[in-house]
């Protein structure tokens, strides 16, 4: 079975529960996925792959972060735990991210086969690992690994 069809389950099993938090999250979900169908010039009765899926879900944890943070700046707690809320329930559907410490043994492999000594060649040597993690890891995680060895 699909992810987008285990969602669509999902949603049927949330309306029983009456779990309105995660049935709101997993409505927005299916919203998302025929969005993304739309933009991509597909029929909205179609279904996506597991990895256009999960893009799609780490655009909306992505937003949820985003959210998090200016709600906390706003001094709002009560909406930045909602947003933590929902994103906890979207964090379920993504596979396990690497660790720091993973993604830091890949990056100096790399940093060594590219020959990247110092910040000039940090967008190539981001852009490499990026390609190397597909999805597996963060950008964020990506980038403060990649400024730490570049100025050791």
């Amino acid at each position: 079975m699909s992810l987008q069809q285990t969602i669509r389950d999902q949603v049927k099993e949330a309306m029983r529960a009456r779990e309105e938090v995660r049935l709101s999250v997993l409505r927005g979900l299916l919203a998302g996925f025929t969005n993304e169908l739309v933009a991509t010039k597909r029929p909205p009765t179609e279904e996506l792959k597991d990895d256009e899926v999960i893009a799609v879900i780490r655009r909306q944890v992505k937003q949820r972060k985003d959210s998090i943070e200016q709600f906390t700046k706003g001094g709002r707690p009560e909406l930045a735990e909602s947003e933590k809320a929902e994103m906890a329930i979207l964090e379920t559907y993504l596979p396990q991210m690497m660790s720091r410490e993973d993604v830091m043994k890949v990056a100096v492999a790399k940093k060594a086969e590219l020959g990247v000594t110092d910040k000039s060649g940090a967008g190539k040597f981001m852009g490499a690992l990026m390609k190397e993690f597909k999805g597996q890891t963060d950008g964020d995680t990506v980038k403060s690994v990649v400024d730490e060895l570049l100025t050791n």
